[in-house]
């Protein structure tokens, strides 16, 4: 989950590296470094912390050059230190190299090298790629990388520089994401295009295998044989809400939450014909016939995404009739599934790069299966390996704990129901068009929410020294408890569990005591009733209840500690608006405790590695 950026031109190298390596802090933040080629010698910068610790540092002592590598990391192998971060190097500092993935063989690399001589300063799996080069360099970097790369196992994406062949930057990729920008005398690479799309909008995306080299007016690919291969560039443009600037915000996330309402009503503006009579998906790439011919589908992911799929299984078997499934993308990787040719596989990811997911993806299509994918990020490794793809436009999402990619991805969700249930004839052309108008009032609905959180806050302010939460919710809204579970316990680091209502006498009743604060998802639905009953369960145990509810519904408020309205809503479209006060109430205890909203502690943006 580490970033990598690479640059070759006139710019200031150390300045336009840290510049664009700052795009790519969402993928780790436990140490940076920077290395440069400047008249023959090895620069190096590195340090423990945040980026901004290494900004600092160059502002007192500049790295200049005509070419450099940068690192953020996110520690898999070696706790975080200066000593482990990266730019690492060979024996005589001769090579300089940038990682991200996992060596899985490094062990017995390592023990080999040491045998040799090969004298090693940190406990990362990515030194051996170091002394991997150093063994095989002469004067020619790129065939030195490609001798190391044989021998390596597990995943990587690497930017590599050498005071031995000084005008060259030589990249490698193998399942993990690495993109090259093609400049006019100036070229680029990056983990993520976001981190250079300010600097030129013409991309080549590494495939995996793939190995090769930029200079400043030169760009060579070569497959794993080391024939040469088609630089297929890309144009892509982003130009979409949000971007690595806080707008006045104190944190990226309460700016994304904020962007939720602009975000719904620029999808539906680009996905929904004005007369609602017609919904576009321009890049789904599987016919209507095939459409019409699924009967089963596979839905696999990970975190806020798999919640995001649990509410896209009870769509699809509502109104589809669709036997589905939801499965974590960790685990239906290596299940055996049995599966028959009219069974479509659903991978839904923000980044596009999850290890897991794509690995699912691979699974899939080895059984020649045909894979849907939903993601936010344009070009990503996922939307490219899919058969088609649903991009759900949410714009880049920097904050660690996902808000407007899950309620974009629910109405991708939402959109794909009501266009397949048109075609198969499930749903009525009456009834589309009903859905279509209730999902038009959602923007509206979302910033009446955000323009009144006086409950949030006091609920907040009651409860953030509280050690455990429940979340309970039931069927549309099982989802919506498991959400706000995750987001509660990601940026305030509070134990927090989701559980589907029905479940509490399973077991998690035992919990539920005057301290145990219980947020009870209970919008006026079909279940309602039963949410009413588990609500009773709860405060016969004298636990505290924070509902979510329908407003005035008096009811509820005569149960309950503490009541969080939201305006009425179709059932099924209800998780796209009980999320909004849950993830706002994370953010707010958050900053109660002094958490770090943005940059939670061990995690990071984008899962790469597995």
């Amino acid at each position: 989950m580490c970033g990598i950026v690479g640059y070759v031109g006139d710019k200031a190298v150390d300045t336009l590296l840290i510049v664009s390596l700052e795009r790519l802090e969402y993928r780790g933040y436990d140490s940076a470094g920077i290395a440069t080629l400047n008249g023959g010698k090895l620069g190096i910068r590195k340090q423990v912390g945040k980026i901004q610790v290494l900004k600092e540092i160059l502002k007192e002592e500049p790295l200049e050059g005509q070419l450099g590598i940068a690192h953020t990391r996110w520690a898999t192998h070696g706790e975080p230190s200066t000593e482990n971060a990266h730019p690492l190097t060979d024996c005589k500092s001769e090579v300089a190299v940038v990682h991200n993935g996992i060596i899985e063989n490094y062990t017995e690399i390592k023990k080999e090298l040491l045998r040799e001589g090969h004298i090693f300063r940190t406990q990362t799996d990515t030194e051996v790629i170091a002394h991997l080069i150093e063994k095989h360099l002469n004067k020619n970097l790129l065939v030195a990388v490609q001798k190391a790369v044989k021998r390596l196992e597990g995943s990587y994406a690497l930017a590599v520089i050498s005071i031995k062949d000084p005008d060259r930057i030589v990249v490698a990729r193998y399942r993990s994401p690495l993109v090259i920008g093609v400049g006019r005398n100036e070229n680029f690479v990056a983990s993520d295009a976001s981190a250079i799309l300010n600097l030129t909008s013409n991309m080549i995306f590494m495939e995996d295998g793939q190995i090769g080299f930029i200079t400043r007016r030169r760009i060579k690919i070569l497959d794993r044989e080391g024939k040469p291969q088609e630089k297929k560039v890309k144009i892509v443009k982003w130009h979409l809400l949000g971007g690595p600037q806080r707008d006045g915000y104190r944190h990226f996330m309460l700016k994304e939450i904020h962007e939720q309402p602009v975000v719904i009503r620029n999808v539906l503006q680009r996905r929904v014909s004005q007369d609602a009579k017609r919904i576009y998906f321009e890049h789904t790439n599987i016919t209507k016939e095939k459409l019409l011919n699924i009967g089963r589908v596979i839905i696999q992911a990970c975190g806020t995404s798999w919640n995001a799929g649990l509410v896209g299984k009870y769509l699809f078997e509502k109104y589809l009739r669709l036997p589905t499934e939801v499965d974590l993308s960790s685990e239906f990787r290596y299940r055996m599934p049995v599966v028959r040719g009219d069974t479509l596989v659903m991978a839904i990811s923000q980044s596009g790069e999850t290890a897991d997911t794509l690995a699912g993806i691979r699974l899939a299509k080895s059984m020649f299966l045909d894979v849907l994918s939903l993601c936010n990020t344009i070009e990503s490794t996922i939307a490219r390996e899919s058969d088609g793809v649903i991009y759900v436009f949410a714009g880049p999402e920097i904050g660690v704990a996902s808000t407007k990619a899950y309620t974009a991805e629910l109405l991708a969700l939402f959109l794909l129901t009501i266009y397949s249930g048109r075609l198969k004839g499930t749903l009525s052309e009456e009834e589309a068009m009903r859905m279509l108008e209730e999902l038009k009032k959602i923007p509206y609905y979302m910033e009446e929410m955000l323009d009144n959180q006086k409950e949030v806050l006091e609920c907040a302010e009651k409860y953030y020294q509280s050690s455990n939460f429940l979340f309970l919710g039931r069927k549309f809204n099982y989802a919506t408890a498991l959400e706000g579970a995750l987001k509660l316990k990601e940026i305030s680091y509070i134990h927090a569990e989701g559980y589907a209502a029905g479940e509490m006498k399973h077991g998690p009743l035992a919990l539920v005591d005057e301290r145990m604060p219980v947020v009870c998802i209970a919008p006026k639905d079909s279940v309602y009733q039963k949410m009413i009953s588990n609500i009773q369960e709860v405060k016969a145990r004298r636990g505290k209840v924070i509902a979510i509810a329908t407003r005035g519904d008096e009811e509820i408020t005569k149960l309950v500690d503490h009541t969080i309205f939201i305006p009425p809503i179709r059932e099924e479209f209800s998780p796209i608006l009980t999320v909004i006060p849950l993830q706002l109430f994370a953010y707010h205890v958050a900053m109660k405790r002094g958490c770090h909203v943005d940059q939670p502690r061990n995690l990071a943006k984008s899962v790469t590695v597995e």
